[in-house]
């Protein structure tokens, strides 16, 4: 199960997605981009069952 935290960047609130607590990498992206994300999250949904090989 993923994590999810909130953090700051230069003084934007940002969220923090990880796959666990060793995650070097995490995603991670502010307020523009996530309404970005739920604006096209039908499309990204599409893409992920489209291309997924789970």
């Amino acid at each position: 199960m993923s994590i999810v935290e909130e953090s700051e960047f230069k003084g934007n609130k940002m969220i923090v997605l990880k796959n666990d607590e060793e995650d070097k990498y995490p995603f991670q992206f502010g307020v523009k981009k996530a309404k970005l994300v739920l604006e096209n999250i039908d499309a990204i949904k599409k893409f992920v069952e489209k291309y997924d090989n789970n």
